[in-house]
């Protein structure tokens, strides 16, 4: 029987890593913590879920089970790389360093993310563009409806799916098909935006196995209401046919809280 080894480690959110650009991200001050776990002896580095966070900004109600966080992506990386140029950089570092303000980072952070993908569109090189079409073919199951459910909500406001058009709200194919190829290049940006997303994620995750430190996950208990999953795929959850939720997950009272918590997220169909 094969042992699991003692070890110790710390848990940090990466958006709570230091850096200029308001909010932590996958650049060097995440692989200056992991050499900091290294040479302190440590094992593990805990991280809580990693998803694109919605209403509150929590990492416990992410609008996708398989998404990532496009606010974790390292701005100073597309720097290096010719998507962005350092001056346009400069409004981030008005944000705060002591905390996260998310309304701020997502408000200067998105036009400079889809400025980005405009320019790797028009001039990307042949190798890049080839990498980010077999990541759009490798995570098609998900990607292609996340893609849509995001450029639907910047369309709408960022209201949720369930106050969306009729047709939109109950997938019908033909005006999933229209919008689709109205807003091709909206639906393509968030398409570009996982790839940076990934990419990224991929090579901390590398420089922390070269360094021996381990990498543990977090996921939700339930999945997040207003999510490309409970559009997408209405029957792993217990829905009203208006998309409304039959019944929500919560906890009974506790040390916590005397009355409890109601989190909101619709129960799964279990026998389903």
């Amino acid at each position: 029987m094969s042992s699991f080894p003692r070890g110790s480690g710390i848990l940090l959110h990466p958006t709570s890593l230091p850096g200029p650009h308001g909010i932590g991200t996958f650049g060097a001050p995440a692989r200056e913590f992991v050499d900091f776990l290294a040479e302190s002896g440590q094992r593990w580095w805990q991280m809580l879920p990693l998803g694109p966070t919605g209403y509150a900004d929590s990492p416990y109600q992410c609008l996708s089970t398989f998404a990532g966080n496009p606010m974790l992506i390292d701005l100073g990386d597309l720097v290096e790389r010719g998507l962005l140029t350092k001056r346009e950089l400069q409004p981030l570092t008005g944000l705060s360093t002591a905390s996260v303000d998310y309304a701020g980072v997502i408000h200067a952070k998105r036009p400079l993310l889809a400025k980005a993908y405009a320019r790797f569109a028009a001039d990307g090189d042949r190798a890049s563009h080839a990498a980010w079409a077999h990541f759009r073919r490798q995570h098609a199951r998900w990607l292609n409806d996340f893609a849509l459910f995001m450029a639907m909500k910047d369309v709408r406001g960022g209201k949720a799916w369930v106050h969306w058009p009729t047709a939109w709200r109950d997938r019908r194919e033909t005006a999933l098909k229209t919008f689709a190829e109205k807003e091709q290049e909206r639906v393509a940006a968030h398409q570009f935006f996982q790839f940076l997303f990934f990419t990224q994620w991929a090579a901390l995750r590398r420089y922390a196995r070269e360094r021996n430190i381990r990498i543990i996950g977090d996921l939700p208990l339930y999945v997040a209401h207003d999510s490309s999953d409970a559009w997408s795929d209405r029957r792993n959850f217990l829905l009203r046919p208006d998309g409304r939720p039959r019944q929500v997950a919560g906890v009974p009272p506790d040390y916590f809280s005397r009355t409890g918590q109601l989190w909101g997220n619709p129960i799964y169909h279990w026998r389903y």
